[in-house]
């Protein structure tokens, strides 16, 4: 007797395939077109309306507050005028210095110190975050030492690079490194932690070891948190400069901001110890968003962040 289930010229059997349900192929192009969508994002640079809104309406209005509440404080009279001057005295103070021909001359005194003495500190902070966090012994060693570097003010390094190196840019210099320097490797460190191990083991399969690695995969990967350290490490290079020229101020060194704000507090001029404030807070954050901001934005949209680098 012939098999029913066998077909003709069939060896045997066959189990019937059972039909794929539409609900089935409605989610998996769901997911196909979600997964196109992912990676079709693309960034529309913002119109300058809406830069001029949402980037710089909101630090102007800050500032004009600020302004307001400082104006109102001077005419309600809550102390002496020699310890709260009008804004109008300080613009004139501002006013003196640019008439002078000053200005820029002590703003780049400064400026030049700190982006050398942060250059300085790069060159030595990236080796050095890369040799603690890939070597054990090194880690286990400098690991406490970084982070209680970080957690030291600057200025306690200003007496002994003074006694060290004397009123010099050297002691200057010193003092920035001393205070950059382990926030940059940290930064870095903490960049090289959070990398997932399936890079490093794909970079080893395809010959990226030693050197080669550390550019190609662990660098680029540890990017966020490098520049996350740089941002840390400029600013401490800014404070450890300023509280050394506040310290060891010399005629020898030029006339920079921190010199500057000492100056003022020795003549008693409280209009240019605001004024000194103003420059030194005003320096710090426009390098900070000339430079760094853009770098943040730049890889957080390379990583796909847009959200988060608007």
């Amino acid at each position: 007797m012939a098999d029913t289930d066998t077909p003709a010229g069939g060896t045997g059997p066959t189990a019937p395939t059972a039909p794929t349900a539409p609900a089935d192929r409605t989610d998996l192009a769901g997911l196909e077109a979600g997964l196109d969508a992912l990676d079709a994002v693309t960034v529309r640079r913002a119109g300058v309306r809406q830069v001029l809104l949402h980037k710089v309406l909101p630090p102007a209005v800050a500032v004009l507050l600020v302004l307001l509440v400082w104006k109102l404080l001077v005419l309600a009279r809550i102390t002496d005028d020699y310890k709260l001057p009008d804004p109008s005295a300080v613009w004139a103070s501002l006013r003196g210095l640019w008439l002078n021909g000053t200005l820029l001359s002590i703003i780049w005194t400064s400026v030049s110190r700190g982006l050398l003495g942060f250059a300085a500190a790069l060159a030595i902070g990236t080796p050095l975050g890369l040799l603690v966090a890939r070597v054990r012994p090194v880690r286990a060693a400098l690991g406490p030492v970084l982070s209680g570097l970080q957690s030291l003010p600057s200025v306690a390094w200003v007496p002994a690079a003074v006694i060290w190196l004397g009123i010099t840019d050297k002691a200057m210099y010193a003092v920035i490194l001393l205070g950059a320097v382990p926030s940059i490797a940290g930064g870095l460190v903490s960049g090289i932690d959070q990398v997932p191990p399936l890079y490093l083991r794909a970079g080893r399969t395809l010959g990226a070891t030693g050197a080669r690695g550390a550019r190609h995969v662990l660098l680029p990967a540890a990017l966020p948190g490098y520049i996350a350290g740089l941002k840390q490490g400029w600013a401490f290079s800014w404070r450890s400069l300023m509280a050394a020229e506040l310290i060891a101020s010399s005629p020898d060194l030029g006339l920079g901001l921190g010199q500057y704000l000492e100056n003022a507090r020795t003549d008693s001029d409280m209009p240019g110890v605001l004024l000194g404030i103003v420059l030194i807070l005003f320096v710090g954050i426009a390098v900070d968003l000339a430079v760094f901001s853009p770098l943040e934005r730049r890889v957080l949209r390379a990583r796909g962040l847009t959200a988060a680098a608007r």
